[in-house]
């Protein structure tokens, strides 16, 4: 069995404001940096095996701050990376807001994609490939992957058997940590949306 933590990068100046996408240049705040030294702290003494993470600068920073503490090398893997916004990279929440495509998106995710950009359903395959990659690697160990909100949910939904267009039921805060115990027979969720506090005690 191998445990997965999915780990959401900490905040950016652009979270719940704009869509960043795969722009580069998107580091953490002064709060991002500050919500990832707390969850390496609490990480410290979890075993974990390895760490991989989105190449985004902002998922960067947050595996840096867990592998550290264990003396890893973070392993980058694109498969890891946010949605592929295409034409909605860069642009305000705000001017989307009247976008038709856009409204169709944040509805009916399983039959949407972004313009000149990935569907939702492509999100999800990639990243459970990111997922079975890493037990195949650990197969008994414990992994962290540090991606995004969006490519997070489209996992969870897949794991725990949802249709994908409740993707919005599950709220994925920045540094927060899902964690999954998944064998060749079954999933288990052990947490959703984990404040850093606490993690610990969930993996003993």
């Amino acid at each position: 069995m191998t445990t997965i933590l999915l780990i959401r990068h900490g905040m950016t100046a652009a979270v719940g404001r704009r869509i960043t996408g795969w722009a580069p240049g998107v580091g953490l705040t002064d709060e991002g940096r500050r919500q990832v030294e707390v969850l390496g702290r609490e990480l410290r003494d979890v075993s974990i095996d390895a760490v991989f993470a989105s190449p985004l600068e902002r998922a960067a920073m947050t595996a840096q701050a867990v592998a550290q503490p264990h003396q890893l090398e973070v392993i980058t893997r694109d498969g890891l990376g946010e949605v592929r916004f295409g034409d909605w990279t860069g642009k305000t929440l705000d001017e989307l807001a009247e976008d038709e495509v856009w409204k169709r998106w944040n509805t009916v995710r399983s039959l949407s994609r972004a313009p000149n950009g990935e569907s939702f359903l492509e999100t999800q395959r990639r990243m459970m490939d990111e997922i079975n990659h890493a037990r195949q690697q650990h197969p008994e160990g414990t992994v962290a992957l540090v991606s995004h909100a969006d490519a997070i949910r489209a996992a969870l939904v897949y794991l725990l058997g949802m249709p994908l267009d409740l993707f919005a039921r599950l709220r994925i805060d920045p540094a927060s940590v899902s964690i999954l115990r998944i064998s060749d027979w079954n999933v288990e969720a052990v947490g959703i949306n984990l404040g850093a506090e606490g993690i610990a005690s969930r993996l003993s």
